[in-house]
């Protein structure tokens, strides 16, 4: 029997590490078919939060909704090495301890790398446990694993040798703090203070100049060239003559080239081909000299002349006094413009000319488009119109820097000897061989998820079972990061897509609609909310508020009442326990009018519900569960049904719905439902995440009893409202005589 009274942290406590170790979650059953889901692997960088609360009990939903539908359902989990975020995170660790990362040596820090990743893994688990998720942790996985690692250097040796992979000199985002290269998907653009600079450009053997604008004054001394478009009449005579570059006083081409907008600024534009991508471009049409002015550190080089040493924008001051003391600055314009900087450090990324190891996306991102067209074979999103996000991204993406200077991670499976460059899956046997030392980008092995996980590139029972996945839950922010990487890769290593549907959630924002911050001091810990009020009101709360793809408010009154919710069904539980007690079997064969009427409620809930639950809108299951559940089984059945109290139908009626009522709840709320469905005095299996999920039984469909039974409900509804528009006083006349009278018709039913 329940307790008296819900108890969220009771009903939860002990539950999880009971189905761990009976095994509810390790899929196998090569008698049922097969569905599989991999996690999105949370890094190992610290804590979950609340976003992936929300993504993993959507997952976890999906999971034990087929489990209980007859599936062999795979729920793969987890972790990401998250080479920059980590290694940031190390680095800090370290600094706080007074270690220095290159005193260590690569093998030293990979070791104090190795013993972070063991302790947040650890802390993720604890999470994932409290939550509730049907893991199947038999297969658990981690980017950086021996497995992974093969995979990440199969693929690396294969693009090499196929020339999709290729080592080359390009203006790439680089961080000064971190002193590694950045893919634009991890430079988050900022709205700063700035100002444009106005400098002239001396005609060389003239008085007249140029007068050129730029944001980046300490870059002058890698100018090899002013541009001016060959089409602009105040200038196109000029080209092939040279201008003075200031400060240095070094002769400088002017060039024609269509990069120098006539209608913005002055229309004259000067060309640093090292420390600008444009630049860089213009520099390789007109074979200009790529000259680099800056160290990894951001600081000035011997190319800035006495300038060398300085910060970066310590030698933007200097060098604007100095150009005004020469009387060569114009003015200063000031405004405000968007500026790369790192997603981890936080610093200003610096466009920089590197030597780096790229992936020409021309072929992979061919596939995607073309993959997209067919309809049996193509990734659907949900909603639909994500897709766009993915076609957007497919049709104009550039190559890929995956070269980062770290030492966590997968290291380039790339040897050098002179000019000699050595790639292959082991070492060369021959000596005189450096390995490179940098690490690959984090989405190259995150790219291969949902098939490195299951053994690829051997051939694995898991693979062909499992593989492609059924489905992947993300949220709308990561598509171009990591969604697309996943397409591209899978279809050209496996000739498959990755997963069949792709379901997008939103972000959660906090009740005033804000994105949740540390700056903003508006985050919410997850794990605090289940302290408060348990596991199942959060899970119900953040997947039921929200229609896919949209943005979510966390508020806290929500999660309250979804407290109540659940204390409202704990209750009616109780009262259909304590009197059928006695039931040992079902017995159906004397059905009251209102029993038929809570069936036939019960299974057009039941045919909806399922219908939303395959199309995941888990907020319409919701609304539909809570309406049946609080209105028609407590509310209006439970009361009517206490006249047969004594039928063996009805007590039938009463176990049959409320097993189905949980099982139904049950992936949305796992602990609770678990409680209940071992108090049943009549059920269908040891625990309730290997029952059969409810069906719809047409025979159960009674139109006429539902239709006279929905008119009485709103017969003595219409009665009670007149009674309170009117101010009719309790034992008043005629109306109150009727309405007993009615009390009495309707209990019969």
């Amino acid at each position: 029997m329940l307790d008296k009274k819900y108890d969220h942290i009771k009903v939860e406590e002990g539950k999880y590490a009971s189905w761990v170790k009976h095994n509810y979650f390790k899929a196998g059953d090569l008698t049922k078919e097969a569905f599989s889901i991999v996690i999105p692997p949370p890094n190992v960088t610290g804590k979950l939060h609340l976003g992936h609360a929300w993504d993993t009990t959507l997952q976890d939903i999906i999971i034990r909704y087929k489990k209980m539908d007859g599936y062999d359902a795979l729920w793969l989990p987890g972790m990401d090495h998250a080479a920059i975020a980590t290694e940031v995170k190390v680095v800090d660790r370290l600094k706080k301890e007074g270690i220095n990362k290159r005193d260590l040596g690569r093998e030293g820090f990979l070791s104090k790398a190795w013993e972070w990743k063991d302790e947040y893994a650890k802390t993720i688990r604890s999470q994932w446990a409290k939550l509730g998720l049907a893991l199947d942790y038999s297969r658990e996985r981690f980017t950086l694993d021996e497995g992974l690692n093969d995979a990440v250097n199969e693929v690396f040796v294969k693009y090499y040798n196929e020339g999709i992979i290729y080592r080359g000199e390009r203006i790439i985002n680089w961080d000064p703090v971190q002193k590694t290269a950045l893919s634009n998907e991890e430079v988050i653009y900022k709205d700063i203070p700035g100002a444009f600079y106005h400098i002239k450009y001396f005609i060389e053997g003239s008085d007249k100049y140029l007068e050129v604008a730029t944001t980046r004054p300490e870059t002058l001394f890698g100018d090899t060239a002013v541009a001016v478009n060959p089409d602009d009449d105040r200038y196109n005579k000029l080209i092939g003559k040279n201008v003075i570059l200031p400060i240095v006083n070094k002769p400088i081409p002017i060039v024609g080239d269509p990069h120098a907008d006539i209608e913005f600024g002055t229309g004259v534009v000067k060309i640093t081909p090292a420390h600008d991508p444009n630049d860089f471009e213009v520099g390789n049409r007109h074979n200009l000299e790529r000259i680099v002015v800056m160290n990894e550190d951001a600081t000035m080089n011997s190319n800035a002349g006495k300038y060398a040493g300085m910060d970066r924008f310590e030698c933007r001051d200097a060098l604007i006094r100095d150009l005004k003391e020469e009387g060569l600055l114009i003015k200063i314009e000031e405004m405000t413009h968007s500026v790369g900087h790192s997603e981890r450090t936080g610093v200003m990324v610096e466009p920089y000319l590197s030597k780096q190891w790229f992936v020409n996306m021309k072929e992979l991102s061919k596939n995607v488009l073309e993959n997209q067209k067919d309809k049996d074979n193509k990734v659907n999103f949900i909603p639909e119109r994500f897709e766009k996000i993915l076609t957007n991204w497919m049709s104009d993406c550039h190559d890929w820097c995956i070269s980062r200077q770290l030492w966590w991670g997968h290291q380039i499976p790339a040897w050098y000897k002179g000019d000699k460059v050595y790639v292959g899956k082991e070492s060369p046997k021959e000596e005189g061989w450096t390995r490179d030392e940098d690490v690959l980008d984090t989405w190259f092995s995150s790219a291969l998820w949902p098939f490195s996980t299951l053994g690829w590139p051997n051939k694995t029972d898991d693979l062909d079972r499992y593989f492609p996945n059924d489905v992947l839950v993300t949220g709308y922010d990561i598509i171009f990061f990591w969604v697309c990487r996943m397409v591209f890769q899978s279809l050209k290593l496996t000739g498959k897509r990755p997963f069949k549907d792709c379901l997008i959630h939103g972000l959660i924002r906090d009740k005033e609609g804000r994105k949740m911050s540390k700056s903003l001091g508006n985050g919410v810990d997850p794990m605090d909310v289940i302290d408060n009020y348990g596991a199942d009101s959060l899970r119900w709360f953040i997947t039921t508020n929200s229609a896919p793809g949209q943005d979510l408010r966390y508020d806290e009154d929500k999660v309250k009442s979804t407290w109540n919710f659940i204390n409202k069904i704990w209750n009616a539980s109780r009262y259909v326990l304590m009197n059928t007690e006695d039931l040992k079997e079902i017995d159906l064969s004397n059905l009251t009018s209102s029993d038929k009427w809570i069936l036939t409620k019960l299974n057009k809930t039941i045919k909806s519900v399922r219908k939303n639950m395959d199309k995941y809108d888990f907020n319409v299951v919701g609304n539909e569960l809570y309406k049946f559940i609080w209105e028609d089984f407590c509310d209006t059945y439970i009361e009517y049904s206490k006249v047969s109290s004594d039928n063996i139908s009805t007590k039938s009626c009463l176990i049959l719905v409320l097993t189905d009522i949980i099982k139904m709840l049950h992936p949305f709320m796992p602990y609770v439902t678990d409680e209940i469905y071992n108090s049943l005095p009549v059920k269908d299996s040891e625990n309730i995440i290997l029952s059969s999920y409810p069906k719809y039984n047409k025979d159960m469909i009674y139109k006429e009893d539902e239709k006279e039974i929905d008119i009485l409900i709103e017969v003595i509804s219409k009665l009670r409202n007149l009674k309170a528009d009117n101010n009719i006083p309790k034992g008043f006349g005629l109306i109150n005589k009727f309405e007993e009278e009615y009390k009495d018709i309707m209990l019969k039913y």
